[in-house]
C-alpha cells in the first residue's frame, strides 16, 4: 500500500478516536455510560445519525449546529478530532506502525481527555488517571515481554512503578509543604474557595504520566508545568480576578514535551 494512504488512512483513524474521546469527555464527569446510548445532541438529545457524525465533514456541513433543534455545538468537538487526528499522524511518523505508537498514542489519548475534562469541570476522572496508570504499568510490562519473550526484562516495570511513585510523590509533597506554609503558618484564607493548593486529581495525573513516561521525565514535566501555567494564571487573574486555574491542560501540555525532550532539556540543565 503507498505510504501517503496509510498517512490518509491513520489521520482518518486518528480523527474517529478523536469523536469518541469527544464522548468521553462529555460524559465522563456526567458520570454517563461512554458505550451507549449512541452520540446525541446535548441540547434537544435527539440522536445523531451516521451521516452527522463523521470526524470534521458534519461539522462543517451542519456549520456547527445540530441539525434537529439548530443549537450551536462546542467547537471542542471539531477541535478534538483535529487534535487527535494530529497527533496521530505525527506519532506515526516519529514511530512507525509498531507497539510504540501504540503505547503512546493511548497515552496522548489519556492526556487529550484529562486536558478538555478539566477545563470544562476543574476535575480529572479518575478512569482517566488512576485506570491509565495501571493501563500504563501493564504496558510497560509488556515491553520486558518483548525484548525476549523467554526472559522478562524487570527494567521496564520497575521503570514505570518508579514514575508513578515520582511523580505522584513530589507533586503531592510540593502542595501539602505550600498548604503548610500558606495556610497554616501565615495564616491565610482560602484562595477563591480553595482549601488546597494543588488538587488530588493533579497528583493522580502526573501518577499516570509517569507510569507512561518513568520517574525522570515526570519529575522534568512537575518543574516545565508551571511555566506554560504562569501566563495563563497571570491572564485569568487580570481578566477574571480568579487565583486558580485547572492545572491539568499544563501538565499534559509539559508531559507531551518531556515524552520527546527529556534527555536534551535535561543535558541543557545540567551543561552536560
Amino acid at each position: 500500500m503507498p505510504e501517503s494512504i496509510i498517512k490518509i488512512f491513520v489521520f482518518f483513524f486518528g480523527s474517529i478516536v478523536g469523536s469518541f474521546l469527544n464522548v468521553c469527555i462529555y460524559r465522563l464527569p456526567l458520570e454517563k455510560s461512554i458505550v451507549k446510548p449512541r452520540s446525541y445532541c446535548p441540547h434537544c438529545n435527539k440522536t445523531i445519525p451516521w451521516y452527522d457524525n463523521i470526524p470534521f465533514i458534519s461539522y462543517l456541513i451542519l456549520r456547527g449546529k445540530c441539525r434537529s433543534c439548530k443549537q450551536r455545538i462546542s467547537l471542542r468537538y471539531f477541535l478534538v478530532e483535529l487534535l487527535s487526528a494530529g497527533i496521530f499522524l505525527f506519532f506515526y511518523l516519529r514511530f512507525g506502525a509498531g507497539f510504540n505508537f501504540a503505547f503512546y498514542t493511548l497515552f496522548a489519548c489519556l492526556l487529550i481527555v484529562a486536558t478538555f475534562v478539566d477545563i470544562a469541570h476543574r476535575i480529572i476522572p479518575d478512569e482517566v488517571s488512576l485506570g491509565g496508570a495501571v493501563v500504563g504499568l501493564f504496558l510497560s510490562s509488556l515491553r520486558g515481554l518483548s525484548v525476549s519473550p523467554l526472559h522478562f526484562n524487570y527494567s521496564f516495570l520497575q521503570g514505570s512503578l518508579l514514575g508513578i511513585i515520582a511523580g505522584a510523590g513530589i507533586i503531592y509533597l510540593t502542595g501539602k509543604i505550600f498548604d503548610l506554609i500558606y495556610f497554616k503558618l501565615l495564616k491565610k484564607g482560602p484562595v477563591d474557595g480553595e482549601t488546597e493548593s494543588m488538587g488530588g486529581g493533579d497528583v493522580k495525573l502526573l501518577a499516570m504520566i509517569g507510569a507512561f513516561l518513568g520517574a525522570k521525565a515526570a519529575i522534568l514535566t512537575f518543574f516545565l508545568a508551571p511555566f506554560f501555567g504562569a501566563i495563563i494564571g497571570i491572564l485569568n487573574l487580570l481578566i477574571k480576578k480568579q487565583h486558580t486555574i485547572p492545572y491539568g491542560p499544563f501538565l499534559s501540555l509539559a508531559a507531551f514535551i518531556s515524552l520527546f525532550y527529556a534527555d536534551q532539556i535535561i543535558r541543557l540543565i545540567f551543561l552536560k
